[in-house]
């Protein structure tokens, strides 16, 4: 999908995850705490009610029963000792008496915040006194045995003042009955308001529960789920998927940064597509290149083989016949003649040789190099006993390489080392090897005339000579040859700067098979490279 047709980011405010986050947990927070201070409250309204109705409103009530019952205690005592003048009538009264001090101090205790109860205790109180002063404790205070004369000229009056002590306890009774019943309607409703209010907390936890959900799903969640699809279908390979911003301002600007980083990754690969397209349009021109000067120095070589054997057959019948029969400059050019032409002859070889290397010599197999550098020194027998030199060799390792290459390295390295010697002193040679991980490091260490340092490098280019021929024979290929042997096996070869005592050359071998190169892209080998030299 283009970047045209791919729906629009939702537009959300500038505040980052951190600030939702803080700005939910506050709002759910102080919802939550009014909730608890209010279900705190209803607790505490609920428990007052309670303790009011059960401390307070019923045990009123039912001390003014019992104080009504005290009272009729009394009553009936009174009005039996005063018509009959018995005192066992007396001991009801009494201990209505007892009875009624004692209620009456458990209401005043009980009402001692109730104004209107304490004035209707008062009520009762003053007709209780105003019957027991008329009545109760004159009759009382008679002499026994006989009936009391009070009681029967005071019973109209006694009749109204209990009538009057039962008026005031009735309406006692009626407003603590209605007290009661507005205390149980007062909790009754306090309860509800309580369950309403814990019903409410619960819905709310419910909904911020949710909110939370649906708030981290729509702005992390999804954004994130977003993000990582659109993460994996770049990691897939479409670099120009874009990543559309999404959620949270912070979320939003990571995004932001990941297309950024895309983007770049984009140009790079463009960039680096691009080199790479260059790098093999390149090696396909060197490649094409190095085939053509390849091919161009097989051709050279075999066919510069039968004019300069011509022009080298001819100087020496010129040489043969008419030797000493011309003046001694005509000897002399024609001595020079014969010399060009044989060291153009050991040229062309040698320039033969290099451009095989790799290509007709090829034959990897696992080969002892032991047994390869005692052939070379036997091939090499006559300049070692000539100049008396002493070479000798550790033992060397079983590599996959080809043996005529590995000949060809080990007689140029070490007839170099001997034809290099020090005038006057006897060459010494010395062959070592030890592994280095998946290498082998050899060392060629002679006692010669050395390489100065600045030359380390030049040695090994083709044709470069430091000596003249006059003071050393050779075509400058040797050390050439060497390297693109070593090249071709895997290694890599240099002189030691190091090394003051004479020259080391240093080399290493793979102890696996170098990568075969494709056989197309080799010249065709001519018959110049199977036709031996003359």
């Amino acid at each position: 999908m283009s970047p045209d047709t791919r729906p629009r980011a939702r537009q959300f405010p500038t505040w980052t995850t951190r600030r939702w986050l803080r700005v939910g947990a506050a709002v759910s927070l102080t919802v939550l705490t009014v909730l608890g201070l209010t279900g705190a409250w209803v607790l505490g309204r609920t428990a007052s009610l309670s303790d009011d109705l059960v401390d307070v409103k019923s045990p009123a009530l039912s001390t003014s029963f019992r104080l009504e019952s005290a009272l009729l205690n009394q009553e009936t005592g009174v009005r039996g000792y005063g018509l009959t003048g018995s005192s066992d009538f007396l001991t009801p009264y009494r201990q209505g008496l007892e009875d009624q001090a004692a209620h009456t101090a458990t209401l005043a205790e009980l009402l001692h915040d109730d104004a209107a109860g304490l004035r209707d205790l008062a009520a009762v109180q003053d007709a209780i006194e105003t019957w027991q002063e008329r009545i109760a404790r004159p009759i009382a205070a008679a002499p026994a045995g006989t009936p009391s004369v009070l009681t029967t000229e005071r019973a109209a009056e006694g009749k109204q003042t209990f009538d009057a002590v039962r008026g005031a306890l009735s309406s006692q009774q009626e407003q603590l009955r209605a007290d009661r019943a507005r205390a149980v309607e007062d909790l009754g409703a306090t309860m509800g308001l309580r369950n309403g209010v814990f019903i409410a907390i619960a819905l709310v936890i419910v909904a911020l529960t949710v909110l939370a959900f649906e708030a981290l799903r729509r702005g992390i969640t999804e954004p994130l789920d977003q993000l990582g699809a659109d993460a994996r279908i770049i990691a897939g390979g479409d670099f120009d998927h874009p990543i559309v911003p999404t959620g949270p301002a912070d979320l939003r600007r990571l995004s932001g940064e990941i297309d950024f980083m895309r983007r770049r990754l984009v140009r790079e690969l463009a960039f680096t597509e691009e080199a790479r397209l260059r790098l093999d349009t390149q090696a396909a021109d060197l490649q094409r290149s190095n085939a053509e000067l390849e091919q161009f120095a097989y051709v050279a070589s075999h066919d510069l083989q039968e004019p300069l054997r011509k022009v080298s057959s001819f100087t020496q019948l010129l040489q043969r016949r008419y030797g000493g029969q011309l003046d001694a400059r005509a000897d002399q050019y024609i001595d020079y003649a014969v010399d060009g032409a044989n060291r153009m002859q050991v040229l062309i070889n040698d320039l033969l040789d290099f451009s095989r290397v790799g290509r007709v010599h090829a034959e990897l197999r696992n080969l002892d190099l032991g047994p390869v550098l005692d052939r070379t020194l036997s091939a090499l027998s006559v300049s070692i006993e000539e100049t008396g030199a002493v070479v000798t060799h550790d033992p060397l390792p079983t590599l996959a390489a080809d043996p005529t290459q590995m000949g060809m390295l080990w007689q140029n390295l070490i007839g170099n080392a001997i034809k290099f010697h020090r005038p006057g002193e006897t060459p010494r040679v010395h062959v070592t090897a030890v592994p280095e991980g998946e290498l082998w490091r050899f060392t060629v260490t002679d006692n010669g005339i050395g390489i100065a340092p600045e030359y380390a490098e030049k040695v090994f280019v083709i044709f470069q000579r430091l000596h003249t021929k006059d003071a050393y024979d050779g075509s400058g290929i040797g050390l050439a040859m060497c390297k693109k042997i070593v090249e071709f096996h895997g290694g890599t070869i240099g002189v030691d700067p190091g090394f003051r005592n004479g020259a080391r050359i240093t080399f290493t071998l793979s102890t696996e098979p170098p990568r075969a190169a494709d056989p197309s892209d080799l010249p065709q080998a001519t018959r110049a490279d199977v036709e031996p030299a003359p």
